[in-house]
């Protein structure tokens, strides 16, 4: 299949509003996946039509969104971010998909249609999202990156180990599921949330920086303090929408958390105090990106997004 040609570089002249970017990513990162997701005729064939329904035609794709919008930032092309912003993408998904099993969160509905478990079976499901994981690095390790140097790959391959294991993603996950039924200060709860859902957020961030040549270091850390604000501002509005939003606006089961008795940020702060929360890392994010100039915009655009989204 021909790789999509959207130019990046011309963003800052097209662009009308943040739907424009957005659905140019997605369109992009959409044609990437079909690309280098293997295809259902090969074997084996039953795995790879899992991991094919649980990653493709569906999801806002944030976190390739943020690949894109943090590269753009620093003046990487295209073609050398779309491998990040797949990998990034395989990484959630596969999250997703252990997410939804019966022995962590028990959801049968993820992105508007069945789980994965449900469409598939319990064991292909938890072998595809393992596949996924692997494929993140195989793309980081081994597809075209547009001749980004093997330093710069090694730092992204380290920078998504680290954000998606014990450290990271399936740490706060592992919090997540031993707070059950606790009651966590605020200190705690973003904590967790740091690791759960930021470590990801973050690395998608970092990993369309380090895409870039000779990424300033200074405006590298300004990205950095900017996705450390923004995954926890995502994980505000996503308590908050599980308590406003309702099923099929959500594209998931709403009152999930409720009903697993989690700690939240609504739960903690109520919904006043959580919108609050929300605002104030939103404007944290805005003032760590000060010193980058417009061709940051997206950025800017997506934080505001986040904290105002309904799905």
């Amino acid at each position: 299949m021909a790789r999509q040609r959207l130019s990046l570089s011309k963003v800052t002249q097209t662009l009308t509003d943040l739907d424009s970017f957005l659905a140019d990513c997605q369109q992009r990162v959409e044609a990437a996946l079909r690309q280098f997701l293997p295809d259902t005729d090969t074997l084996p064939t039953q795995l790879h039509a899992a991991m094919r329904y649980a990653v493709l035609d569906g999801g806002k794709r944030i976190r390739p969104v943020l690949v894109y919008a943090a590269g753009h930032a620093l003046g990487a092309r295209g073609k050398q971010l779309d491998v990040a912003a797949c990998a990034i993408e395989c990484i959630h998904v596969y999250s997703l998909i252990h997410d939804d099993l019966p022995a962590m969160d028990d959801d049968d509905l993820r992105r508007g249609k069945p789980s994965c478990h449900k469409a598939f079976g319990e064991a292909e499901a938890i072998l595809a999202g393992d596949a996924l994981q692997a494929q993140a690095f195989y793309l980081l390790s081994h597809a075209d990156m547009g001749g980004i140097p093997a330093p710069q790959r090694l730092a992204m391959i380290e920078r998504l180990a680290l954000a998606s294991g014990s450290r990271g993603m399936v740490g706060g996950q592992a919090i997540d599921l031993a707070a059950v039924g606790k009651t966590l200060g605020i200190a705690e709860l973003e904590d967790m949330h740091i690791h759960k859902t930021g470590m990801l957020i973050r690395a998608a961030v970092l990993l369309g920086a380090l895409c870039a040549e000779n990424a300033d270091e200074t405006l590298t850390r300004a990205l950095d303090h900017y996705g450390k604000y923004i995954g926890l501002a995502f994980q505000v509005q996503d308590d908050i929408l599980d308590v406003t939003g309702n099923t099929e606006q959500l594209g998931k089961q709403a009152g999930a958390d409720r009903a697993l008795d989690k700690p939240t940020y609504p739960a903690l702060l109520g919904l006043a105090g959580a919108r609050e929360r929300a605002q104030e890392l939103h404007s944290a994010a805005l003032e760590a990106l000060s010193d980058l100039d417009e061709n940051a915009d997206p950025l800017r655009w997506i934080s505001q997004y986040i904290v105002e989204r309904s799905t």
